[in-house]
């Protein structure tokens, strides 16, 4: 929507200019003209078109500029935007003497000429001295501020704003990476995301209900303990869902989504879009378990083959047993032989010291395949989506 204003503004003005730069033209030359009507339908359309190509590239500036300003620290961004006023302030300044001149009218092009040329010139250089020398005026007034400093020379790179998906929300475990400082700068939260929570709160279904209220409960926690740095956002983007809007949302300020969807994780890597996952992030911080490890496992329930038996590690990863079905309840000891990784969790396979996996049939020695086969419905109840 901005981008077609700005286009439709700048032909409209270079239309504009066209069409009423005929009456700056010399007498000498409007008296040869026939047809003046005619010459300003010409001027217009050529002033439309340079007004379409300048707007082409003033977008292109504006993207740019957007993008910079978003991974930019506000005290540098200050700096410049201080080097920039100064050099135009400069500019207008030694200027200003030119435009009170009397010029011939052959000449009179010459003062706007000047006066561009001079706020340019001076308006560059002032942004260039900010970028060169701000850190040094930065360290003057805030000798404390180390850490807009090594940003500054790229050893620190700036905090991206975290945008909360609502599964991220309902799952609550946001409470605990903020509150350990496992991530960093501001957290974004769409309204879509709350009016999505609010329906969810408001639905007949208990279970609905329940994780509605508890994501509300949540956010309402989290602005009470962080303040500022929980910032709600407003804008209403068209899109098909929540979903949609969160990769416009995404988009637009360049910051990382926060999700628990595996789908709408995908997604946003497709588009190029920053993203962290949360089931990867909890899958990456596991503690890792190796072939060979002893293991003092509680067995929680059978599989679904015999002589397996079901136990869980601390941080809530499936481990199947061979050689414990019946044995519910007991606390075994137990010996890791493999483990398998899926784009949903992990599972881990054991067997109980001293004891070999056998088929239930055959007396044979089971294979790791046959038991990944057999413990597949285990796994997807123990690790959903």
């Amino acid at each position: 929507m901005v981008d077609s204003l700005i286009l439709v503004l700048f032909v409209v003005s270079g239309a504009a200019a066209g069409w009423l730069g005929v009456d700056l033209l010399p007498e000498q030359q409007l008296i040869r003209i026939d047809n003046l009507e005619q010459l300003s339908w010409i001027l217009g359309g050529a002033g439309a078109l340079a007004g379409l190509l300048a707007g082409v590239v003033f977008q292109r500036l504006r993207r740019r500029l957007m993008e910079q300003v978003r991974s930019m620290p506000t005290d540098l961004l200050v700096s410049r935007a201080v080097g920039l006023i100064l050099g135009l302030l400069v500019a207008n300044l030694l200027i200003s003497p030119i435009l009170f001149l009397s010029l011939p009218w052959e000449l009179v092009l010459v003062k706007p000429l000047a006066a561009i040329a001079a706020n340019v010139f001076f308006g560059v250089s002032g942004y260039n001295l900010a970028e060169v020398h701000g850190r040094t005026l930065l360290r003057l007034f805030n000798p404390t501020n180390a850490e807009a400093l090594l940003v500054a020379d790229g050893v620190l790179m700036p905090a991206t704003a975290k945008i909360l998906d609502t599964s991220v929300i309902i799952d609550g475990r946001i409470r605990g990476l903020l509150e350990s400082g496992l991530l960093e700068g501001q957290v974004i939260v769409a309204q879509s995301v709350i009016d999505e929570l609010q329906a969810l709160a408001d639905s007949s279904n208990t279970e609905k209900r329940a994780k509605g209220r508890r994501g509300l409960k949540l956010l309402s926690d989290l602005r009470e303990r962080y303040g500022r740095r929980l910032v709600v956002n407003t804008t209403r983007y068209e899109g098909n869902g929540v979903d949609d809007k969160l990769l416009k949302l995404a988009e637009d300020t360049g910051g990382t989504l926060l999700t628990a969807d595996y789908n709408l994780a995908k997604v946003a890597e497709v588009q190029s879009l920053k993203v962290m996952n949360l089931s990867e992030l909890v899958i990456a911080l596991r503690p890792e378990v190796q072939p060979g490890d002893e293991l003092n496992l509680k067995i929680v329930r059978d599989g679904k083959e015999s002589h397996q038996g079901v136990g869980y590690l601390e941080d809530g990863t499936m481990v199947v047993v061979d050689g414990a079905h019946g044995r519910s309840g007991e606390r075994l000891a137990v010996t890791i032989t493999g483990a398998l990784q899926t784009p949903t969790g992990r599972m881990v396979f054991g067997r109980l010291d001293g004891a070999e996996p056998l088929e239930p049939a055959t007396g044979r020695a089971r294979s790791k395949s046959s038991a990944k086969r057999s413990t597949k419905g285990d796994q997807d109840k123990a690790n959903p989506r």
